[in-house]
């Protein structure tokens, strides 16, 4: 499916913020040792010294051609289309592979649930009291035009991003409080106090911008001007909603940094735009792009008979997927009056059969989600347990009853299509909420028409569609899909404008404040958020603070169950499905590390693939 995107990119900004804004600098930062790099709980396991990251080939060729289209989305970016170059505002259609360009100031481990070392610091220095992280820049960093990178451009990033990034990109820096800049080669960042353990990390991993070259332009304004990078790549040739290119820079400053040895290899990394994932396959089998991750079942299941494959020129592979799959499901607008009510929520659940849906759209490949914290630990199961009791305890009253026993569990249909038993159940339940029947129309409370719009921006995702529409027209249900072009539907789903649509909760191993943009009140009153549902519930948002405070991994993994006992039974969306693999295709020109890393997103192409000359050449041969 075309939403189960894995990875995440990462934010920036504007605004001429410097030092002295803040004053002189704390002290506090002293007294910390010096690390070369940092994890939520300070468990590392690459050392100082170390040489690359254990899933890399530290002797991958560089050079080369890969192409593939959009599998990821974060900020204002979408999977069909682009008009800015500038990704990590609202406003526009951001470019797909922009994070590139840029470096942070520590790059995340693969391998490690969280861990991060450095990258455009080489240290950081941690007070006591984990309020202020001093960092220590590399002399030798610098931006595409040879300009030196310094401590400066770092604090007007950071300052900027949380004044005038993207809406989401606020809301995960709402416990940053400022970045200042002690001289070109260290830069200060506090905190405020309890704040998330995860937000550091999640500062440290943003991208730095040069804050030379906004000094005369706006940052929050979408444009196709490529701006000053400093990362593996820069912007090559592109045309607005076709194409971009990316071309990898020779003498990159940081590519023989233990963090980078044996990534970024290829010349030019290329991305192609389709508006519809059919036409995407068929450039794919026409060789219009070499690499493609497929989230469509039926597609893998009937289309890969193409010449190519059946003679070896295109590989398939299925990859492991140990990463949390996150939640993928119909998610409510409970902004609108018709869906403020629970049980009318419930109601809905009943009526899609996702057993039916499996075996005759997706040819079985998927498994029913039932959780936002899928294949993970931090799942809810059974009775909860003493720990998650002691949190819920002080809610009881407050949240529904079913949050002390059994978590809800989507019901499991007989394949039908149309199992009678569950729908007699969503009847029930429209009846008990007072949504009656007149003249063969559900009728809301207020005697309106009860009518439900699925907002859509691809056709591929209609057939899921079909099954539970006819079932809620069955139950009287006015029920509909409304299919938008991808910048329509992107403006409509971050006002809030939509009765029920389809988004992905994606989570890292490790969960902190990247709880708050889907879950969190703040964040349902935030525009731009991940918190389509408007969920505002006041236990949510305390076992969310609950979660950041954790001292452990295992009161995190606590927290984090509590959590979801009580949005399980808040019935905020329909859950979809998931699967634990990676299903790829490729032109076999390529090469790649044995199996992507346990906490990496995605499978590692392209950071990681690299060209193979041998195999081109064989390719080439078998024209």
């Amino acid at each position: 499916m075309a939403h189960l995107t894995r990875r995440h990119a990462l934010g920036l900004g504007i605004g001429a913020l410097g030092a002295a804004r803040f004053g002189p600098r704390p002290a506090a930062a002293e007294d910390g040792a010096e690390m070369h790099g940092m994890s939520v709980f300070g468990d590392l396991k690459y050392p100082a010294d170390f040489h690359h990251f254990d899933y890399v080939n530290p002797a991958a060729p560089k050079g080369g051609f890969f192409s593939l289209i959009p599998s990821t989305r974060a900020y204002n970016q979408s999977f069909f289309t682009f008009n800015s170059l500038n990704a990590y505002i609202l406003k526009g259609e951001g470019a797909q592979g922009m994070d590139m360009t840029f470096v942070p100031l520590m790059a995340r481990a693969g391998d490690e649930p969280d861990s991060m070392y450095g990258l455009a610091a080489k240290s950081v220095r941690i007070s006591p009291d984990k309020l202020v992280y001093r960092f220590a820049m590399r002399p030798e960093a610098r931006f595409h035009d040879g300009s030196k990178l310094t401590a400066p451009d770092v604090a007007f990033s950071l300052n900027t991003l949380k004044e005038k990034g993207h809406p989401l990109i606020v809301v995960q820096l709402r416990d940053f409080v400022k970045a200042e800049a002690l001289d070109d080669a260290t830069v200060v960042v506090t905190f405020a106090p309890k704040h998330a353990r995860d937000v550091p990390l999640y500062v440290a991993g943003l991208p730095i911008f040069s804050k030379a070259y906004y000094a005369t332009r706006p940052f929050d304004e979408s444009t196709l001007d490529t701006p000053l990078g400093s990362g593996p790549y820069k912007v090559g040739k592109f045309e607005a909603n076709r194409y971009i290119e990316y071309e990898r820079v020779k003498d990159w400053w940081a590519a023989d940094l233990a963090v980078n040895r044996g990534s970024y290899n290829f010349g030019i990394v290329r991305y192609e735009f389709y508006r519809d994932r059919d036409v995407a396959f068929e450039g794919f089998t026409g060789k219009n792009y070499l690499f493609r991750e497929e989230f469509t079942a039926r597609i893998w299941a009937t289309r890969y008979d193409f010449a190519a494959v059946k003679d070896g020129r295109v590989k398939r592979e299925t990859l492991p997927d140990e990463t949390p799959s996150g939640g993928q499901g119909w998610f409510f607008n409970t902004r609108r009056d018709k869906f403020k009510d629970s049980r009318v929520r419930d109601a809905l659940g009943y009526a899609f059969d996702f057993e039916w849906t499996n075996k005759t759209v997706m040819y079985g490949a998927y498994a029913r989600t039932c959780s936002p914290f899928q294949n993970s630990d931090m799942v809810a199961t059974g009775l909860p347990s003493p720990e998650e009791l002691q949190l819920l305890e002080p809610f009881r009253g407050q949240v529904p009853d079913e949050v002390f026993g059994e978590p809800f569990v989507p019901p499991v249909s007989d394949g039908s299509g149309q199992d009678r038993t569950l729908l007699r159940k969503a009847v029930q339940l429209l009846g008990d909420a007072g949504c009656v029947v007149k003249d063969g129309k559900r009728l809301l409370p207020n005697g309106e028409a009860f009518t439900v719009e699925f907002l859509l921006d691809e056709p591929s995702f209609q057939p899921h569609h079909a099954a539970f529409i006819k079932n809620l027209v069955q139950i009287g249900i006015d029920a509909s899909i409304r299919l938008i072009d991808a910048v329509q539907y992107r403006a409509r789903v971050e006002a809030f404008d939509f009765d029920v649509t389809i988004e992905r909760i994606s989570l890292q191993a490790t969960p902190g404040d990247s709880l708050r943009p889907f879950f969190s009140s703040q964040a349902a009153a935030t525009k731009g958020s991940y918190n389509l549902a408007g969920v505002a519930n006041p236990a949510i948002d305390a076992l969310i603070d609950k979660a950041i405070g954790a001292e452990t991994r295992a009161d995190l993994t606590f927290a984090c169950r509590a959590l979801d006992r009580v949005f399980r039974a808040g019935r905020y969306w329909v859950p979809q499905w998931y699967r634990s693999t990676h299903p790829i295709a490729y032109w076999d020109q390529f090469s790649h590390p044995e199996k992507p890393p346990k906490y990496a997103q995605g499978v590692g192409a392209p950071e990681t693939w690299w060209y193979d000359a041998a195999k081109a050449a064989k390719l080439e041969q078998a024209k």
